[in-house]
């Protein structure tokens, strides 16, 4: 189901000299600017009627015109899929995903994802694009995640996004043991030969995230991630990268490290690790509308728990 937008809008002699991009965001508000570029690219954002670029000089005193088409996510069925919520009021949600959780319905996950739990929660989040989701997490990535409940919200909160004042913390178990902590400092884009992987690649797009040594084992390092950037992939990549892949990463991890001599009991755990060892601790954010510095923090699951356990047990019998 679609429905459409229509808006008109002069432009105050206050954007004069101002790209036609900018001016949109502070003209059309309730929509982040990545939409909006795309709705000037594709001519549903006009300037005196006529198809202009997104970089196009404004001089004042134009009109804007906005007569565009949003898709609603009724084609989607709402899921009665438990959800941990960790925050709601009437602007966002926070959900800690579990392990395994889709975030969007595609090809292969039809339903049963985080969308359609979402759809049945909050069944107002059908008039919002992708269902307020923000941003993603992998399907076996756990942790925290926004959700945005109206159009501002939203756009406000993918601005955040775009300028990196969002906060996003993640733990993560590696194969090997980092010294100390550094910066992975790696532009990230599509692979050149495998097209469901990212790569470090000089096309890419820039890329930094910061890591430091939480714990260390034997052959394996509980470290702490945090990101500047979101790309897809981002955490396993650089860390893959920077020779230190996330346990059970079946894309970027290779074979099992297993340490010389250590129990049947976690060498079996090291080869069967279900998924990429990987957990979205904290989510820090300003809260759109009261301005209020937001901070959530979510658990350890217990798979990873048991993991760090097992690993922290080897290490103490060996020493």
């Amino acid at each position: 189901m679609t429905r459409t937008v229509e808006a008109t809008m002069r432009v105050p002699a206050t954007l004069a000299g101002t790209r036609l991009d900018q001016a949109a965001a502070e003209l059309f508000s309730d929509y982040s600017r990545e939409r909006l570029k795309t709705w000037i690219n594709q001519g549903e954002l006009t300037v005196d009627g006529e198809r202009a670029k997104p970089k196009a000089k404004l001089v004042g005193e134009e009109t804007l015109t906005l007569c565009a088409t949003l898709e609603d996510e009724q084609r989607f069925t709402p899921q009665d899929i438990p959800l941990t919520v960790v925050f709601e009021d009437e602007h966002l949600l926070i959900v800690n995903k579990p392990a395994g959780m889709v975030v969007h319905p595609a090809p292969g996950n039809p339903d049963g994802t985080l969308l359609n739990a979402l759809l049945h929660h909050h069944p107002a989040l059908a008039e919002i694009p992708r269902a307020g989701i923000v941003h993603r997490l992998d399907k076996d990535t756990s942790g925290l995640l926004m959700v945005a409940k109206t159009l501002p919200t939203q756009a406000a909160l993918v601005e955040q996004l775009q300028a990196r004042t969002v906060s996003r913390q993640y733990d993560a178990v590696v194969i090997g043991t980092p010294v100390a902590g550094a910066t992975v400092d790696a532009p990230i884009g599509r692979h050149p030969k495998d097209r469901k992987r990212q790569a470090v690649t000089a096309g890419g797009k820039p890329a930094v995230t910061h890591y430091r040594v939480v714990e260390r084992f034997r052959t394996h390092t509980h470290v702490r991630c945090k990101l500047e950037t979101g790309r897809t992939h981002q955490i396993r990549v650089h860390m893959a990268h920077a020779r230190y892949p996330l346990i059970g990463d079946q894309l970027y991890g290779g074979r099992p490290k297993l340490p010389p001599g250590a129990a049947d009991t976690l060498k079996e755990i090291l080869r069967e690790f279900p998924r990429q060892a990987l957990h979205a601790r904290r989510l820090g954010f300003i809260h759109p509308h009261s301005g209020q510095q937001m901070m959530f923090r979510a658990p350890l699951p217990d798979d990873l728990i048991m993991l760090l356990d097992y690993l922290r047990e080897d290490h103490e019998t060996m020493r």
